[in-house]
């Protein structure tokens, strides 16, 4: 071998050697391990913030959609209620023009006729009120099925109406 050669490799190792003890000497992988120590710790935490607000998301979407199910129970159950009261009046209100027709009074069955048509629209308008509060609140709360529940509102009106 070249004792030049040598030499420069001796040079570079003992530089090599050197380089390597100042960064010792000045504790350069502890403040790396530290560095990243830290980082880790910040991903973490944001981590958990994640998983916090994911779960927080997920519990106001259960609430919602609860809620959205218990207003159009609601709604149902006023327009179901409204269509009983509408036919039970129709029906007495039948029964007693039955009655009078068979009295061969005219004019009273007349205004029981116009009682009739009167009290099947005060029940269709308080019907139609209780609904659109109902969709109105639903639609608030969530929006996205506003559509739907618009169109069913209407198909429950329009049966009202036949």
């Amino acid at each position: 071998m070249d004792l030049q050669h040598l030499e420069a490799e001796v040079f570079v190792a003992i530089g090599f050697a050197l380089f390597i003890g100042i960064l010792l000497k000045m504790r350069v992988p502890h403040m790396l391990v530290g560095a990243l120590d830290k980082r880790i710790d910040k991903v973490k935490g944001e981590l958990a913030e994640a998983q916090r607000l994911r779960t927080e998301a997920e519990a106001l979407l259960a609430s919602f959609e609860q809620k959205k199910a218990e207003a159009e129970a609601e709604a149902a159950a006023i327009v179901a209620q409204a269509k009983k009261e509408a036919e039970m009046i129709a029906a007495e209100s039948r029964k007693r023009l039955d009655e009078w027709a068979s009295r061969g009074d005219k004019q009273i069955a007349d205004k029981i006729a116009l009682a009739e048509a009167q009290a099947i629209a005060e029940v269709r308008a308080a019907a139609a009120d209780a609904a659109t509060k109902i969709a109105e609140a639903v639609m608030r709360a969530h929006p996205a099925s506003g559509d739907a529940l618009v169109n069913e509102g209407i198909r429950g009106l329009k049966a009202l109406r036949a």
